[in-house]
């Protein structure tokens, strides 16, 4: 049944067909494809430039972007723990290690240094996600310029704590003849009694009274620098250089058991007790330098002695009475 449309003829009071020739019907229907089509390409348009609508291609990307946002996250978890441990570590060096070994501690500006001024992250901006990137890049940025000044402080105490080491080594520290050897401490450091001239002078050492052949022991590790009866008043004498600016002197000996040049340990017999240059009987005089400065050789004992012994030693060393050279 064709389908016939009608309009109201008000002359003639009455309802009259809409008579439409070929040309009008194909002009509509020319116009009816043609908005069409422009309404189905716009609408194809924002479908493809909206989430509402993708490709399977851009779902895959989707999906390995999700993925990727994820491993960030989780990377940065774990960067994040990496900057607590590491501060735990750079805490104990600074606080402990440092402390210990007597350097400075390493400023917080100097452990990271390096990051202001030019922008380091300009070609990571600008993208969907540069906000994650470059704070992740920021953060492996930092810990590693903090690994790096880290590892050189542990260095560092590395160096320091050998040298520490050899220090402890070096120093002269335990009394130069054994306490069951000696008949007594006849004299300390100080202002003594002169047995020659019987005048008050300077006692530059400590003097040690025992039989003539009792072994000496070096006080500490080193290089003997000087055997012979060359400086006046010492008689036969033994210098050895510990290093770190410390020097023992061995005074009065009978004869030597080391030869110069020969590098020693703490406890080794480098000579034996006699009564030669400036003495009036047989006895070791005692001394050390420090930076070529004499030093009272009591403040080194700490070594070999108990407090019992050391105390007694201590208070034989004070009192003011003769030395023996």
């Amino acid at each position: 049944m064709a389908k016939i449309k009608y309009y109201y003829d008000p002359e003639t009071l009455s309802y009259r067909a809409i008579e439409t020739s070929k040309v009008r019907q194909f002009s509509n229907l020319l116009l009816f494809f043609f908005t069409a089509l422009i309404f189905g390409i716009s609408g194809l348009f924002l479908l493809l430039n909206t989430s509402w609508l993708n490709t399977p291609t851009e779902l895959a990307q989707e999906r390995e972007l999700d993925n990727y946002k994820l491993q960030f996250d989780i990377l940065n978890r774990r960067l994040g723990q990496l900057e607590e441990a590491l501060g735990n570590v750079e805490e104990r060096d600074n606080n402990l290690y440092r402390v210990y070994f007597e350097a400075s501690p390493i400023p917080e500006a100097q452990r990271r240094v390096g990051f202001g001024g030019v922008n380091r992250y300009q070609d990571l901006e600008g993208f969907s996600n540069s906000d994650l990137i470059i704070n992740t890049t920021k953060k492996i940025d930092i810990l590693t310029k903090q690994a790096v000044v880290q590892s050189r402080s542990l260095d560092e105490i590395e160096k320091l704590a050998r040298n520490k080491s050899e220090l402890l080594s070096a120093i002269p520290s335990i009394p130069p003849v054994l306490w069951e050897d000696m008949k007594r401490m006849a004299s300390g450091y100080g202002y003594r009694k002169d047995p020659f001239t019987k005048k008050r002078r300077m006692h530059w050492g400590m003097d040690f009274t025992a039989p003539t052949g009792t072994p000496i022991y070096a006080s500490g590790d080193g290089v003997v620098k000087r055997v012979d009866n060359r400086a006046t008043g010492y008689g036969n004498h033994i210098r050895i250089d510990h290093g770190f600016g410390y020097v023992s002197l061995y005074a009065h000996l009978s004869k030597y058991n080391v030869k110069r040049g020969q590098k020693v340990k703490r406890g080794d017999v480098i000579g034996y007790v006699g009564s030669t240059g400036r003495s009036v009987g047989p006895h070791l005089h005692y001394e050390i330098f420090k930076d070529g400065v004499r030093i009272n050789p009591l403040n080194f004992y700490y070594g070999k002695l108990s407090p019992e012994e050391f105390e007694k030693l201590r208070y034989t060393a004070i009192q003011e009475n003769q030395s023996l050279d």
